[in-house]
């Protein structure tokens, strides 16, 4: 991969991980307007649900390459020594729970619309 599209995907990344902390935070600490009122209909906070689909792409965009990484150097790892499987596994693993925090993270921010 070139250096120009490598660094062209860590600035979206960037960017991508800082739209969503906004997000988080305004999110957060909004107060809804219709705190004492009987829930008739439920308002939906349509910043939360934007944070959400945006913590939720980025970790899994971001989990993708490095899943692709690490499974590449691991199954190079293993091909010259069999042994480092179970390291291997775990290296990858965690690399996928960057996925799960960011689903995480999307789920409290739907439950906070």
């Amino acid at each position: 991969m070139s250096v120009w599209i490598r660094r062209g995907l860590q600035a979206v990344n960037a960017v991508i991980v800082l739209a969503a902390l906004v997000l988080l935070v305004s999110a957060l600490t909004t107060q809804r307007a219709d705190a004492g009122a009987p829930a008739a209909a439920p308002a939906v906070n349509g910043m939360a649900l934007l944070g959400a689909a945006i913590a939720v792409a980025g970790s899994a965009i971001g989990a993708g390459i490095a899943v692709a990484y690490t499974g590449a150097a691991a199954l190079a790892a293993m091909s010259e020594r069999p042994e480092l499987f179970g390291r291997a596994i775990v290296i990858v693993g965690l690399a996928e729970g960057i996925a799960i925090y960011g689903l995480v993270i999307g789920v409290i921010l739907i439950q906070r619309a």
